[in-house]
Formats: structure tokens, C-alpha cells, sequence
């Protein structure tokens, strides 16, 4: 059973925010994800840090377990539709991977009108926009409403130290040379195609899954293939599904289980995006937001959330690194 937001509170101080594995050598260090190379196969490993308007704003306990097993579990479920690079995961925190050439565009597929950021759907309908990476909206909408239809409002990925996401039509991405446009129609394809599946799987747990961002890139024999992670709290957003109605009625935000919680927490006290002193999440927030983060587990997986406690995670990810490379 996952811990109570009490039980959770201890490990604040101890979160994974910064990995130090003793094998193979680091090559990059993400905002969540830190890339290994080990006998020239791909590790990524899972940090407990918390990413949201493009910087990182917390470390919190247990997350990283939680992304990782979660996205294994969507490998696993949707490897039917597409590739995938996942193969094999040696460790709570650890994921060995394909090597892929990615594309520089995120594929965000959206349900209903909501977000926080600026590249969100509600923030640009709010100021006006009624073309949105393509897509004509109408009239009216209000803010949490189902769209008329599933639609694809892809994201450019943030080039340099300080820039940010930024909203982009399929005409626009082939134009910039960013994509083919074959390829944009597959990954735009198998988006959508992946987006159903995952919400016809939640639907049956009580859960909504609203929006989702996918990575796509190539391998060595040009496949396109499906990276990064799949329907987690960090790359989705989630609504219980028996809270959605009376919500959305009173005009309150959904109950959600993702990073919005934080998110909000922040849009509420500061601009993210430009002040340059944030203030620091209180320690029970963060226990909320791992709560919430073992909670999505259990409804996502049907699963029991047993967190790994290791008090050094860096030394048992080496030895499980170590036992995986050389067996």
C-alpha cells in the first residue's frame, strides 16, 4: 500500500535529485531524466525532481519509481501500435534504452480545454486564439469542457538555456524543416492512435486522461519509435472520473492526479516564467504531490505501489547496473 502523505514526509530531505552512478559515464542531465552510457547501451535514469514551466521547481519522493514503472507498464500495453525504446528496466529508477535520433517536436494530443502554461490550450483560448496549432476552436468553450474533438497542438523543444516550449502547426513544422511530412503524419497518427488506447484503459480505472505529450525519434534502421516516457502524472494529465461532472458544473478545476497541483501552487504566488526568485513548495506539498504521484500509480496500473526505501539510491542503482551489464 503506498505510504500516507504522512509516512511520506521523512523522505522529503532524501528525494533522488541527483544521480551519481558509478558505471559508465553521464552524458546528459535533463530536467527529470540523467542519460548514461554503459557498454554502449543507453541508461536513463528517473530523478525525484519536479519539472513544470520549463525549470525545475522541487525534488519529490518516490516520483522517479513511479514514472519509471508506470511508463514500463504503457510499454508494455501499447507495443502493438508502435516501437518503442524500452528495453529492459534493471533497476526502480533505471531504463535501458534505444539509441534514437529525436525529433525536436513534442506531440501534445488534447481532449479538453485546460493548462496552466503558455503553451496550454486554455491560456491561448483565454487570450483570443481560436486557431491553435492548426486547430480551429470554436466559439464559447469554457475552461475544463471536452473538445469537440481529440486534437494534435504540437510543441517545439526548447532549444537553449532559457527558452521554452512553443505552440507550432504541422505546416509550420514542415516548412522550418523541422520534420517530413510523412513523418509528421505517422507520429501524428500513431499520437492519436496511442491517445485512445490510453483512454479507454483509464476510463475503466475512473480516470480521465485529458492531455499527453509524446517523443518520437528514429533508430538506426529509420523506424520511427515511441521515447521518453508514456502516460505518466509528468507527461499527462489526469481527472477522477466521478469528480469531472459536479466540477465542471460549479466551474472548479477537475480533481487531478499530475503535476498540476504544484503547478498551481506556483501560477498562484508567482510568474514562473520570469521572476527570478520563486519561492520553495512547503515540505507538506511535496508529500502531497508524492501521494498523489503513488495514488496515480495504483489507478493507472491496478497495482500496489511498494516504494524502494535504499537510503543510498545512487550505490543500489550501480549494483543493479552492474548486475544487469554483466549478465
Amino acid at each position: 500500500m503506498s505510504f500516507t502523505q504522512e509516512e511520506i514526509l521523512p523522505y522529503c530531505s532524501s528525494a533522488l535529485s541527483k544521480t551519481n552512478i558509478s558505471i559508465g559515464e553521464k552524458i546528459h542531465e535533463g530536467k527529470v531524466r540523467d542519460t548514461y552510457i554503459i557498454d554502449e547501451k543507453r541508461v536513463l535514469v528517473t530523478t525525484d525532481r519536479q519539472s513544470a514551466f520549463d525549470i525545475i521547481l522541487a525534488s519529490v519522493p518516490f516520483k522517479g519509481q513511479v514514472l519509471n514503472r508506470i511508463a514500463k507498464f504503457w510499454f508494455d500495453k501499447t507495443k502493438h501500435i508502435v516501437k518503442n525504446h524500452c528495453i529492459a528496466l534493471p533497476d526502480e529508477n533505471c531504463l535501458v534504452a534505444e539509441t534514437l535520433e529525436i525529433f525536436p517536436v513534442e506531440f501534445v494530443v488534447r481532449a479538453y480545454m485546460t493548462g496552466t502554461t503558455d503553451t496550454s490550450i486554455w491560456v491561448n483560448y483565454q487570450n483570443g486564439v481560436r486557431n491553435f496549432c492548426g486547430n480551429e476552436l470554436p466559439d464559447n468553450l469554457k475552461k475544463s469542457e471536452k473538445l469537440p474533438q481529440i486534437i494534435v497542438t504540437p510543441t517545439t523543444k526548447p532549444t537553449e538555456e532559457g527558452s521554452h516550449d512553443e505552440s507550432i502547426s504541422r505546416k509550420e513544422i514542415i516548412s522550418r524543416g523541422l520534420m517530413t511530412a510523412e513523418d509528421f503524419d505517422i507520429v501524428a497518427k500513431k499520437s492519436l492512435e496511442l491517445f485512445i488506447f490510453g483512454q479507454g484503459h483509464c476510463s475503466k480505472n475512473g480516470l480521465i486522461l485529458v492531455d499527453t505529450k509524446y517523443e518520437f525519434g528514429k533508430n538506426s534502421n529509420g523506424e520511427i519509435v515511441l521515447a521518453d516516457e508514456i502516460h505518466t502524472p509528468d507527461s499527462s494529465r489526469f481527472w477522477i472520473t466521478e469528480k469531472y461532472k459536479d466540477s465542471f458544473e460549479k466551474g472548479d478545476d477537475p480533481q487531478s492526479f499530475d503535476k498540476d497541483v504544484l503547478r498551481r501552487w506556483y501560477s498562484e504566488r508567482c510568474n514562473p516564467y520570469s521572476d527570478e526568485i520563486l519561492p520553495t513548495a512547503p515540505q507538506k506539498l511535496i508529500a502531497e504531490m508524492s501521494f498523489v504521484y503513488q495514488k496515480a500509480y495504483e489507478m493507472i496500473t491496478g497495482e500496489e505501489f511498494i516504494p524502494e526505501t535504499s537510503a543510498d539510491v545512487n550505490k543500489r542503482m550501480t549494483e543493479n547496473l552492474k548486475e544487469y551489464f554483466l549478465n
